[in-house]
């Protein structure tokens, strides 16, 4: 069967072995898409994903028609379909979906020119040296969805780490993602996350702010307080020690949102 007459079926004539060799040969520089979700999304965001392998070619096609019928024709014409083994000597932690992709990383110029363009219309968020790449994932899904301008990272941890990716269900393609130098962080009034800071609730925070939040065991740096423009407290029962990064900075976002005028 021709190529042409399986496009939306998966393509199944072709040769796995051959798949596999070119996977191998391109992942040491590309961008892990782990699960149905992150490769539905890469395809959304106009990632450029150049390898899609599947354990079950026909499962793919039924589960891209159901959740995703703006990309099936494209995903299943990409896909692959390899023994659920192979598949999973390369992919650690395999997805339940079982299907996995390789995609170019974001540019990282347009990712810095759109975090330093004034004005903007959302917020920032920086995450101080953050140490859960979990968490990280999952402040990029929260900045996609309420359409935040990005998501900076200062510290070692790459917030494009397959671990960050995946908790992001392959939305740091509709975002900008960077980690950056504590010395270079974008233009914009600071708003650093605080106990001490004033309550969040009595706070406006204006579109082109920079909302940082430190780790979750010691809270933002010495110098990235002294930094601020203002600090913000959550609302908090006295003797809870802290919430989870993510969920900090879901309640930030969500103030923003809430308090904005309408548009």
């Amino acid at each position: 069967m021709s190529r042409e007459n399986t496009a939306g079926a998966g393509r199944t004539d072709d040769d796995p072995g051959r798949a596999v060799r070119a996977w191998r040969a391109a992942a040491g520089g590309a961008v892990l898409l782990d699960g149905f979700h992150a490769v539905k999304h890469a395809l959304r965001f106009r990632a450029d994903v150049h390898a899609v392998l599947t354990r079950d070619a026909a499962g793919l096609r039924e589960l891209a028609a159901e959740l995703a019928p703006d990309v099936a024709e494209r995903l299943t014409a990409a896909a692959v379909e390899v023994d659920g083994e192979v598949l999973r000597t390369l992919v650690p932690r395999l997805h339940p979906t079982g299907v996995a992709a390789l995609a170019a990383r974001r540019d990282r110029a347009a990712n810095l020119a759109a975090l330093g363009a004034r004005p903007r219309s959302a917020p920032v968020v920086l995450l101080e040296d953050p140490r859960n790449l979990g968490n990280v994932g999952a402040v990029v899904r929260l900045a996609a969805g309420l359409g935040i301008t990005g998501v900076v990272t200062t510290g070692p941890t790459d917030p494009w780490h397959p671990a960050a990716v995946r908790g992001g269900a392959g939305l740091h393609y509709a975002t900008a993602v960077e980690r950056v130098e504590t010395g270079a962080l974008p233009p914009g009034p600071l708003y650093v996350l605080d106990p001490a800071g004033t309550d969040l609730r009595e706070a406006v925070l204006p579109d082109d702010a920079v909302l940082a939040f430190g780790t979750e065991r010691h809270g933002v740096s010495a110098e990235l307080r002294a930094r601020a423009d203002h600090l913000l407290a959550l609302p908090m029962r006295p003797q809870v020690s802290s919430y989870n990064l993510a969920t900090s900075t879901a309640m930030t976002l969500y103030h923003w949102c809430a308090t904005r005028p309408p548009t």
